[in-house]
């Protein structure tokens, strides 16, 4: 049975696979009957509190673009990077080729910058820091590797799920082309162990 981890889940747990199990975490506790396993934890600054290699997929929809990329830790005045912390994370519980679904606001799109809470901003080629034996955020702290399946330019809407169908990739053209354009991206990295 597939499991998947939607980060920062809310109310509603995203399925972008349709895995057979569903588990959401966010920081606040819904209020409201929830039909998946929930867990309320801080990503930006707590563990995941799930084994290694415990997901087939984790998802973050509109998520990253909020996790610091720099943090201080007052206690011992320390500088903490919280990004490169959840990444790996998301390497840590997921299992061998397991695939991390991400979809966020991308700059030079308005909507990377719009928010007073967006304070990671990602770029088309982020994700270059987290794919290879040797990537180059390693030198912060990472210890895992990625595989980049797919970076693509989408627009939000249609990037609820990891299913390219012709429509949707006749809409998603249609949007970039003839509506103003496209201001997320997704990634699909696989996880290499």
């Amino acid at each position: 049975m597939s499991k998947t981890l939607d980060l920062g889940c809310g109310l509603q747990a995203n399925n972008p696979f349709n895995a057979d199990e569903l588990f959401g975490v966010d920081l606040a506790t819904p209020t409201e009957q929830i039909t998946f396993q929930f867990t309320r934890v801080n990503i930006a600054t707590e563990k995941l509190p799930y084994p290694d290699s415990y997901f087939d997929y984790v998802s973050a929809f509109d998520v990253i673009e909020h996790i610091p990329r720099h943090a201080i830790d007052f206690r011992d005045n320390s500088i903490k990077t919280p990004f490169i912390t959840l990444m790996n994370e998301i390497h840590r519980v997921l299992k061998p080729d397991g695939i991390f679904y991400a979809l966020t606001p991308c700059y030079p799109a308005g909507q990377t910058f719009q928010d007073p809470t967006h304070v990671n901003f990602i770029t088309k080629d982020t994700h270059v820091y987290f794919c290879g034996e040797d990537c180059y955020a390693k030198r912060y702290g990472f210890r895992g590797n990625f595989e980049a399946i797919e970076i693509r330019w989408m627009y939000s809407k249609y990037g609820k799920s990891a299913e390219r169908s012709t429509l949707i990739t006749l809409k998603n053209w249609h949007k970039k082309y003839f509506k103003g354009g496209l201001t997320h991206l997704v990634w699909q990295l696989k996880a290499v162990k």
